[in-house]
């Protein structure tokens, strides 16, 4: 009892010092700033991120290449693309055909298309996971999603639109920040900025148990490993990363 109420007053502190961004979500008008902010704001974070969890990616995209199609292409859905923070990662020749439902992101993606060259730069899609009726059924080899399912309330409804669109022997990638060890002090410092992380991270969620849905989705042989990323007094350190077959 005493722990719960230590809890809620230090995630009232955070919303105290949040507190205009609690006004304009209040308002109904936060959303559409952090539409417009977010993309900017991920083109810095993400280049870091990428610098810290370099070794990680390169391990999670080696095999790649091994899923390519009948027709000897491989074809890559990136879904929730944002600025293309995985160009760098993909096989040479591959076709990647990005989806987002922020159309905000399009301009940072171009630089990225532009930086990578050795990918084949197919479209960029504007739709919610859930619901991605532009991309025919069975028509994937790869789907990729790296730090997208924390910031959805539908993880159900993306896994099953990712197990539609991969063709038979296709394979879904991700890479994922999720909730911590319960008993240590990054799950408690979790708790406490959840409430207002989710207005700074469009959605973001900190205590999501992602692996559980990957578990009981219609994907076949689920592999994924724990982690915790290198980064200090961060509220995102653990991870899960790995690969699921259709």
């Amino acid at each position: 009892m005493i722990m719960a109420l230590h809890i809620v007053f230090f995630q009232i502190c955070v919303a105290l010092i949040s507190l205009p961004i609690h006004i304009l979500a209040l308002l109904g008008l936060w959303d559409r700033i952090a539409k417009r902010y977010l993309p900017y704001l991920l083109n810095k974070v993400t280049k870091n991120y990428n610098k810290y969890m370099k070794d990680h990616k390169k391990e999670l995209f080696s095999n790649l290449s091994e899923f390519k199609g009948p027709d000897g292409e491989l074809k890559v859905l990136d879904l929730g693309c944002g600025t293309g923070a995985n160009f760098q990662f993909y096989p040479s020749g591959c076709k990647v055909t990005c989806v987002d439902p922020n159309p905000n992101f399009k301009a940072y993606l171009s630089k990225s298309v532009a930086e990578n060259d050795h990918v084949r730069f197919q479209d960029f899609l504007v739709a919610p996971g859930e619901n991605m009726p532009q991309v025919a059924s069975a028509s994937m080899d790869v789907v990729v999603c790296t730090l997208v399912l924390c910031s959805v309330d539908n993880i159900d409804g993306i896994l099953a639109e990712v197990h539609r669109v991969l063709r038979p022997g296709g394979a879904f990638y991700f890479m994922e920040h999720v909730t911590a060890d319960p008993s240590s002090w990054n799950y408690f410092f979790q708790i406490i900025l959840d409430p207002t992380w989710k207005y700074i991270g469009d959605g973001c969620k900190l205590t999501k148990k992602t692996w559980k849905y990957l578990e009981r989705s219609k994907f076949s042989d689920v592999k994924y490993k724990h982690v915790l990323a290198p980064f200090k007094w961060s509220p995102v350190r653990p991870h899960i990363y790995g690969h699921a077959l259709k």
